[in-house]
C-alpha cells in the first residue's frame, strides 16, 4: 500500500501536494515515491493522470511540472512518478529503471488506494518514460486497466535510436546525458556490485553502458538483445486502449522515419500526431506559456475518457 508523509505545497501555484511511497511487492525491498498533486478545483470524474518520466529525469523535470500545471488546471489530479533508481526514488531503491521495465508500472497500478482511482487512470509517458507505457499497454492488450493513455518523443525503436543520439552531431548532449546516467546509477542507495560500478563508470557510450550494465543486470545478452526484446514496436500491435503518440519530425534524439513508415493503420487503437517541428519533448507553443504537447495530451483525454470538445 502506498504511506502517506507530511502535505506540504509545491512550485505548482496554489495546489497542494503530497508524497507518496510504495513498497514494491518483488522481494528487493525497493520503494517508488511519487507525489501526487491536487488541483485547487477537482472536477467530479476526472481520472487520476500518471506522469512517467524519460531517462534520467524525475518528478521536478521541467517536462513533468509543465504537463502537471495543465492538467491540474483542467482538474485532475496528478501523480508525478520516480520510476525505480531516479530522482528521489534514487535513496530509496538497490535497481535501476530502464526502457523494458514495465513491470514496475504494472506493480504500481496495483498498489494505488482506490480513492485515487476511483474514475479512471490515464498515464503519460516521455521519451523512456513512454517507451516503458507503450510496452506495458501492448503486454496487457485488453486487460490494461487504463481508460487512456499517452506517449511524448518515445523511442520505439530502441537500437536505431541509441545509433541516431551517438551521432557526432549529437556528441555533447551524448556526453552529457551519459554523465548524468552514470551518476544516477552509482547514487546513494543503489546497489551496485564493485564490478558493475567499474562498467558503469568505464562505459564510453550509451551503448556501451546498455551492453555492459543494463543488459546483463537484467536478464539481457547485451545491449541489443535488450534492445530487441524491449522494443515498443514489438508490442504496440497489441495495444487496445486509446493511446496518443506525439512525436516531432525534427526531433534530433529520435528518428522520425521510424513513426512516418509505421503502420498506423494496423491498430485503430493508435493515434499518431507528428508535427514537423517541436525538437525532443518541447513543443513550445507560439504566442502562449504553455506547451502545445501539454493541451494535446490534455485535449486528448478529454474527448476520448471524458468527451469534452476543448
Amino acid at each position: 500500500m502506498a504511506s502517506r508523509f507530511i502535505r506540504y505545497g509545491s512550485d505548482l501555484e496554489s495546489h497542494g501536494s503530497e508524497r507518496l511511497s510504495f513498497a514494491l511487492p518483488d522481494g528487493t525491498g525497493d520503494k517508488l515515491l511519487a507525489m501526487l498533486d491536487t488541483p485547487r478545483q477537482p472536477q467530479p470524474g476526472r481520472p487520476l493522470a500518471i506522469l512517467i518520466h524519460g531517462l534520467t529525469g524525475a518528478e521536478a523535470s521541467t517536462y513533468i511540472l509543465s504537463a502537471a500545471r495543465v492538467l491540474l488546471g483542467r482538474g485532475y489530479r496528478v501523480l508525478r512518478l520516480n520510476l525505480r533508481g531516479a530522482g528521489p526514488s534514487r535513496a530509496t531503491c538497490g535497481g535501476q529503471y530502464y526502457a523494458g521495465r514495465s513491470q514496475d508500472f504494472r506493480l504500481l497500478l496495483s498498489l494505488l488506494p482506490r480513492e485515487l482511482t476511483a474514475d479512471g487512470i490515464v498515464a503519460v509517458g516521455y521519451s523512456l518514460g513512454g517507451a516503458m507505457l507503450l510496452k506495458y499497454l501492448g503486454e496487457e492488450g485488453e486487460a490494461a486497466p487504463l481508460r487512456a493513455a499517452a506517449s511524448v518523443c518515445a523511442p520505439i525503436d530502441l537500437s536505431s535510436t541509441c545509433m541516431h543520439m551517438m551521432r557526432p552531431r549529437n556528441r555533447l548532449y551524448h556526453r552529457f546525458i551519459l554523465s548524468q546516467m552514470k551518476s544516477e546509477a552509482t547514487g546513494e542507495g543503489a546497489a551496485i556490485s564493485a564490478q558493475e560500478r567499474a562498467a558503469i563508470l568505464g562505459s564510453k557510450s550509451i551503448w556501451q553502458y546498455d551492453d555492459v550494465f543494463i543488459g546483463p543486470r537484467h536478464g539481457f545478452d547485451g545491449a541489443e538483445d535488450y534492445y530487441e526484446r524491449c522494443r515498443p514496436t514489438r508490442f504496440m500491435p497489441a495495444i487496445r486502449i486509446p493511446t496518443l503518440l506525439l512525436a516531432s519530425g525534427d526531433d534530433p534524439w529520435i528518428p522520425s522515419a521510424l513513426y512516418r513508415d509505421y503502420d498506423w493503420p494496423g491498430n485503430s487503437a493508435l493515434l499518431p500526431l507528428l508535427p514537423g517541428s517541436g525538437g525532443h519533448v518541447g513543443f513550445h507553443g507560439a504566442g502562449n506559456c504553455r506547451t502545445w504537447s501539454d493541451l494535446a495530451v490534455t485535449r486528448f483525454f478529454e474527448r476520448t475518457v471524458s468527451g469534452v470538445a476543448s
